[in-house]
């Protein structure tokens, strides 16, 4: 196969190209490998599992704020716990089979926060009568602190539900 077959092999069958790829390198036939294209994939493989750590990252902020601030009776925020210790069972697994993600999460805490805040003001939208009870209004951005109010210690094994007993 030649080497602009198989970019557009790329576009065309990924598993295949991935195979032809494989094949190549494994042969040693390395000036036939797709490079530009495998290099991208390569570098998007880290970036994915940044973002799905960034992401778990968010539900836990979200979720402890919640508790903190947006808990209306002793029933409330069961799911919320439930949802905490599954995302940090999550992060946990990524942390152990990627360690390097772990500082790299911590240096992304407010872009998790920031993820979070979105997800508070759709949840409100969701829940206008708790708009209105916590804010008057459905809230914005500004309704919330600019900067993350945990820290990366509180992400991992902060627990106000024990506090709160």
């Amino acid at each position: 196969m030649i080497k602009q077959d198989l970019k557009q092999l790329y576009e065309k069958d990924f598993i295949l190209w991935i195979e032809e790829n494989l094949r190549l390198i494994k042969e040693g036939n390395y000036e036939e490998v797709d490079w530009e294209n495998l290099l991208e994939e390569i570098e998007d493989m880290g970036r994915r599992h940044l973002e799905s750590a960034v992401s778990y990252a968010a539900v836990v902020l979200e979720h402890l704020y919640k508790l903190e601030h947006f808990k209306v009776d002793e029933k409330t925020g069961k799911g919320w716990i439930k949802s905490i210790l599954n995302a940090r069972d999550e992060l946990e697994l990524l942390f152990e089979n990627m360690p390097s993600v772990k500082g790299k999460v911590e240096t992304k805490i407010d872009q998790a926060w920031k993820v979070a805040v979105k997800n508070l003001i759709k949840w409100f939208r969701d829940n206008e009568e708790l708009a209105e009870k916590f804010f008057g209004k459905l809230p914005s951005k500004e309704n919330f602190p600019l900067e993350c109010p945990y820290s990366f210690e509180d992400l991992l094994s902060y627990e106000p539900w024990k506090h709160s007993l």
